[in-house]
């Protein structure tokens, strides 16, 4: 483990604040090793993503009912909108083993417990990125590093509708549904409630 990660609530945002605030802070870090860890928990204005190796040609892209933006991350399209905990870990894995596996993996361990703690039971599956109930996809995590510095993170459901996700092929994946901690019956509907509890939860796994 590195050094403390620092949480920050900023409720909802812009997809492309989000992006600034966190590249801003990829720069500072890049430069200064002793720039602190930080944990971005938000919501965003409905959004479609995509990775840097989709083209935007596909003609999935066309028609949709929310803007799409292309990110340096991998992967392939997701969607965030109001009802969705992002979370956007910057750190620097320079002091953490250099290992982006192993940063991917600890997200998903994360994600795996606050899931537990909103009473929701999930779990991760083989070669698949991501936390899931049974064969349902509850969380989504695409990264991106810079100069091992990392830049977006995770889009755990949480409540609200999910229609975003219906004009898609979330992630690349046919056939899956996608499911939130409301669907699944969970103790715990409020997204800020829910980003207290990942605070928690990654101030101990990242």
């Amino acid at each position: 483990m590195g050094k403390t990660v620092n949480a920050q609530w900023l409720g909802r945002v812009s997809y492309e604040a989000g992006l600034q605030l966190q590249s801003d802070l990829v720069e500072l870090k890049a430069a200064d090793p002793n720039a602190e860890d930080r944990l971005f928990l938000l919501e965003h204005d409905p959004v479609y993503t995509v990775g840097r190796s989709v083209s935007l040609t596909d003609p999935e892209f066309s028609g949709l009912p929310h803007p799409v933006l292309q990110i340096n991350r991998g992967g392939k399209i997701t969607f965030h909108g109001p009802g969705q905990l992002v979370g956007y870990p910057v750190l620097d894995l320079r002091t953490r083993g250099q290992d982006l596996h192993r940063h991917l993996r600890l997200m998903e361990e994360g994600l795996v417990e606050v899931a537990r703690l909103a009473g929701v039971r999930a779990q991760t599956r083989e070669g698949l990125t991501g936390v899931w109930c049974g064969d349902r996809k509850l969380a989504s995590i695409g990264v991106g590093v810079r100069r091992w510095v990392t830049m977006h993170g995770f889009a755990l459901n949480v409540c609200g509708a999910l229609e975003g996700f219906e004009h898609i092929t979330p992630c690349g994946l046919t056939g899956v549904k996608v499911t939130s901690l409301e669907r699944e019956g969970a103790c715990l509907l409020d997204v800020r409630a829910v980003a207290a509890l990942a605070a928690d939860v990654f101030l101990g796994v990242l």
